[in-house]
């Protein structure tokens, strides 16, 4: 393993409520190799969500720090962690968030061809034919089954070749046997590439496919990072 591509210290968030400060994640360090693969789980409102905002800078914690890629993320201001997400960081929804203007090529070239990339389309494809859809570039996300639009999504969220994929409740949308092949595919990837996976999940067998996992219970750490 690499150098630690992302890690947290003393992370904690807390926000007001009418009773009162609630505190919505107790404090947690953590630290995470090129490569690693962690499953962040626990039951609803355990405080996962709010773990993986903070880890990938979509949210401020109310202590501690973030490093990700190299770059303290409490120290950036939005259009600064907003370029770290995009150079260094992809995500995979439970509702897929594709765009329904597009096809399912236009969907995965549309970052790269944010980023400047001259070969779009060449790299959209083949990742495309990579995740089984190389029959259905041309196909909007409306005629593509929920397995097919996430296929799509897991292409275009590698298409930047992050450092990180976050994928939030990735099968939660899915039956058991497309979320299982959806699975495959993120960890094929992920030991293809070298990019390290962190997972938001119920789903206890796909968590126990990652190298670590840790337990969140009323945003309390009760399992530690395991090796």
């Amino acid at each position: 393993m690499g150098p630690s591509i992302l890690s947290a210290r003393n992370l904690s968030k807390v926000v007001p409520s009418a009773e009162g400060d609630l505190t919505i994640l107790h404090p947690l360090t953590l630290a995470l190799n090129q490569g690693d693969s962690l499953a962040i789980v626990g039951a609803s409102g355990s405080g996962k969500s709010t773990l993986l905002g903070l880890l990938a800078g979509l949210d401020l914690p109310s202590a501690g720090s973030v490093t990700l890629a190299g770059h303290e993320l409490g120290t950036l201001d939005e259009d600064q962690r907003a370029r770290v997400r995009a150079e260094h960081v992809g995500f995979v929804f439970q509702s897929f968030q594709l765009l329904d203007s597009l096809n399912a090529l236009e969907n995965v070239m549309l970052p790269l061809e944010l980023d400047g990339r001259r070969d779009a389309r060449e790299h959209a494809r083949s990742l495309l034919e990579r995740v089984g859809l190389g029959q259905r570039l041309s196909h909007a996300p409306r005629q593509l089954s929920g397995g097919e639009q996430q296929r799509v999504a897991i292409a275009r969220a590698f298409a930047a070749e992050p450092a990180v994929l976050f994928a939030d409740e990735p099968t939660g949308n899915l039956d058991s046997h497309t979320g299982e092949r959806i699975s495959d595919l993120l960890f094929e990837l992920n030991q293809e590439r070298g990019t390290t996976l962190v997972l938001v999940t119920h789903d206890e067998r796909l968590a126990h496919r990652c190298r670590r996992l840790i337990r969140l219970d009323a945003g309390h750490l009760v399992s530690p990072l395991e090796p």
